[in-house]
């Protein structure tokens, strides 16, 4: 009978250390998963779920930073925003002081396909002990944080001091 693949990786010989980054590895395979399931489910490329999921973190957003953020050109981010509004989950707002940008908001279709999401996510966490919630919600965002100085224009020099170069 095969072990499942939680009980596979758990390997004595690593440190603490090391376990949790194969742990780490182990979630970020797990969301990628997971954004192209539910991106598919919602009719959607990944690209676009990822815009959603930004848009929920963040909340409305100018286009420049919206590009900025999640790596892309101003020619890709027009055409993103493009496809969110022809497939009805975000829209184009004049901003309320500049005539000049745009802000990039949900629509009810993308805050309802969100709620659909944040269930799936709930679910999840619903299976973490309560009293040990707390700390790996806190954990989890200073792991996200980290992670995205770390991989941001602005944090290239954040690898600088460690013994690791960043990633290929």
């Amino acid at each position: 009978m095969d072990l499942p693949l939680q009980e596979k990786l758990i390997d004595t010989k690593l440190s603490v250390l090391d376990q949790a980054v194969l742990n780490l590895r182990l979630l970020i395979l797990a969301s990628e998963h997971y954004r192209q399931v539910i991106a598919e489910s919602m009719g959607l490329g990944t690209t676009e779920s990822q815009a959603l999921s930004y848009l929920a973190v963040h909340g409305s957003v100018g286009q420049s930073e919206l590009a900025r953020d999640l790596g892309l050109t101003s020619s890709a981010l027009t055409a993103l925003v493009d496809r969110l509004e022809r497939d009805g989950v975000a829209e184009r707002v004049s901003h309320a002081s500049d005539r000049r940008r745009s802000i990039v908001q949900l629509t009810e279709r993308g805050d309802s396909l969100l709620s659909g999401s944040h269930g799936w996510l709930a679910a999840t966490l619903e299976r973490i002990d309560p009293a040990a919630l707390e700390v790996l919600s806190a954990s989890l965002k200073v792991v996200a944080g980290d992670l995205s100085t770390r991989t941001s224009n602005d944090g290239s020099d954040a690898w600088s001091g460690t013994e690791d170069e960043p990633p290929a």
